[in-house]
């Protein structure tokens, strides 16, 4: 137990991760759901299961696993119609890679009860500009936002085939932001602004689920994820509204998952509430109304809450080997009016196709794979610069997506 301690400790401090794939949050927990699009609330898969359903835990056999995703985002916005700057098209892409790590730990206790761990990415951001933007500061400009949990889970089988699970999500997030001169007159505090290194803040928030098997086909699931108090980026409180208040909004989960033989198909669907959080919500038109940057009612980017469907499919006419695959879809969580100032957070893509598959060794060993591509999504925007300052015109958002994670799970 010691080991896989220091094994969730060692994934604390890794480099930062960077995700944009529903919103900013990741489109599934678990390389085996990865490979499905996300699907995964009611098909206990794998120790990854504090992330998506506790009370999955109550199915598992006692195992744990490890693994990374390759991540690869494109993106890039093109500012045109102003009338003081050319057309530009500005690249995202100065940090291209990043690495996500994932473990988890399932440990049944008796017939009733079961513990599980799981470390993995929640969420995240990464835009990495080759140049300043011209309406933004004088470096290039860039932002980096990632999220990790420690999530251990205690389940319940209250009934045969049927259990509840609760998580306590311990919460870790790191942001910077560079490139963002130009705003600190219109900053309560602009010397919390712009290029401050890395910030880092922590939270406690939780998790409940429910799972049940109403036939040996059959099986319906839920889970709640609550609003996650997060501690304040103090270096970043000239940005953020509420003095650098940055809290993980709330979600909530449904889905099943039906076996008909060799294949297996689960949907799940999701909800985030990104409009719980000012400084995710508020629109770019507060800072006109009076409101400044890092105020209690200050800008923000401008999000929608997002509905996200994931469908997935699972083959299993091999002894030793399962194939995957799934699709995902997101709704658009940013308004084409409020594309100016989510050139730093383009998180806009859609639709999502996933492939994946696992190989169970002759000792019981599992060796997962998962593919996720997202292509291109470009959002226009519509009197989206400012005319008051800025000057009017337009800024387009485009980006596209890939990921390839590799996981390993071991029984003992």
């Amino acid at each position: 137990m010691r080991r896989w301690i220091s094994i969730a400790a060692v994934l604390l401090v890794l480099p930062a991760m960077a995700l944009a794939t529903n919103g900013y949050f990741s489109h599934g927990v678990g390389i085996k759901a990865k490979g499905m699009g996300g699907a995964g609330i009611a098909l206990p898969q794998d120790a990854m299961a504090g992330g998506n359903n506790p009370a999955a835990f109550s199915f598992l056999e006692r195992r744990f696993e490890l693994g990374v995703d390759w991540f690869r985002p494109d993106r890039s916005s093109v500012i045109l119609g102003n009338p003081g700057i050319p057309e530009t098209v500005l690249d995202g892409n100065d940090t291209a890679s990043f690495f996500i790590p994932e473990f988890g730990i399932a440990w049944p206790l008796n017939d009733d009860f079961a513990l599980g761990l799981s470390v993995y990415g929640n969420g995240g951001m990464n835009t990495s500009y080759t140049e300043p933007i011209a309406f933004f500061g004088t470096t290039n400009a860039s932002v980096n936002l990632s999220q990790l949990f420690v999530a251990p889970t205690l389940s319940y089988e209250f009934v045969p085939g049927n259990a509840i699970g609760l998580t306590f999500n311990y919460a870790w997030q790191s942001f910077e932001a560079t490139g963002l001169q130009y705003f600190e007159a219109s900053s309560v505090d602009g010397a919390n602004l712009t290029d401050n290194g890395a910030s880092t803040s922590t939270g406690i928030g939780f998790r409940l689920g429910y799972l049940g098997q109403l036939s040996e086909a059959l099986s319906i699931g839920a889970a709640y994820q609550g609003k996650t108090d997060m501690a304040e980026f103090d270096e970043y409180a000239g940005l953020f509204a509420e003095a650098g208040d940055f809290d993980i909004p709330s979600s909530y989960s449904a889905g099943f998952a039906y076996d008909v033989g060799a294949i297996l198909l689960a949907f799940d669907w999701s909800h985030i509430n990104y409009s719980e959080v000012v400084a995710i919500a508020n629109p770019m038109s507060k800072l006109f109304e009076g409101n400044l940057l890092g105020s209690e009612d200050g800008p923000g980017f401008g999000w929608e809450d997002m509905d996200i469907f994931k469908l997935g499919l699972v083959y299993s006419n091999w002894e030793t080997l399962d194939l995957r695959a799934g699709f995902n879809y997101g709704s658009q969580p940013i308004p084409a009016d409020a594309t100016f100032f989510n050139m730093l957070a383009p998180g806009v893509v859609e639709s999502h196709y996933t492939f994946g598959g696992t190989w169970t060794t002759p000792k019981g060993c599992e060796i997962s794979l998962g593919l996720m591509y997202a292509p291109d999504v470009t959002i226009e925007g519509e009197n989206s610069i400012p005319p008051e300052g800025f000057g009017g015109g337009e800024a387009d958002l485009n980006m596209s997506q890939m990921t390839l994670g590799l996981s390993y799970a071991k029984p003992f």
